[in-house]
């Protein structure tokens, strides 16, 4: 027998009745786990966007409900800022076609903000458990606040988990995103408070020969041997 909480088969297989519960979580370096679904723009796939964009996959509760309200809103406002990062935005909650367009449109006539992205209609939960959105403490119906950087091999580079009641701070998903495609661009980290135009760190020596070279360095950057920092 199994409940939100408990399994007690014998694998975790596709006979097993609460694979979806149980559904292994999607890990940071691996490929994002690949999907169908249909939005609200028509049917779309993960790997359509592969090689040609960054993904940002989010997931809200429930159409109709003032939290998500404020979070789409504030998503629209500034999807220009994901554009200019050539960032594709998707949206997704365990909700009919139908409810999204009615709510979008409500968007738009209550608030008046237009939701430019598509928002996937995950009825069957399919996309909501490959991703691991369904957290079964807190709700077997709908999803958590998840949201899912993927870059344009396919990796999964980041994820944020909000429970349901605290909506999500769009400038920090623009932040990691900047933060995101810094490494990607220059192999470089960025330390704690990092805003796009601050100085990076340089990757810590990994040898001894690297360790000497560092610490011959002299500069007001290098705090220490394995912290450097520097302009882009």
């Amino acid at each position: 027998m199994c409940d939100d909480q408990t399994c007690t088969c014998d694998s975790f297989d596709n006979e097993c009745d609460c694979v979806d519960y149980y559904h292994e979580m999607p890990r940071l370096g691996e490929p994002a786990p690949e999907f169908v679904a249909e939005t609200t723009h028509g049917q779309i796939k993960l790997s359509d966007y592969k090689d040609k964009k960054w993904v940002v996959l989010f997931s809200h509760p429930a159409d109709f409900t003032p939290v998500c309200t404020t979070e789409f809103a504030a998503f629209s406002k500034v999807y220009p800022e994901f554009e200019k990062r050539n960032v594709a935005l998707i949206g997704l909650s365990i909700d009919s076609a139908s409810s999204h367009l009615a709510w979008i449109k409500d968007i738009k006539e209550k608030l008046g903000v237009a939701v430019p992205f598509p928002v996937i209609a995950d009825l069957d939960t399919r996309v909501a458990s490959l991703y691991g959105m369904i957290q079964p403490a807190m709700s077997t119906t709908a999803a958590c606040r998840a949201v899912f950087f993927i870059d344009p091999h396919g990796v999964l580079r980041a994820m944020i988990y909000y429970p349901l009641t605290t909506g999500r701070y769009v400038p920090e998903i623009l932040r990691v995103i900047d933060a995101l495609q810094v490494n990607e661009k220059y192999h470089v980290a960025t330390p704690a408070n990092w805003q796009p135009g601050d100085k990076v760190i340089v990757p810590a020596p990994r040898t001894q020969a690297e360790m000497e070279e560092r610490e011959k360095i002299s500069s007001p950057d290098k705090k220490t041997w394995y912290l450097l920092m520097k302009d882009l």
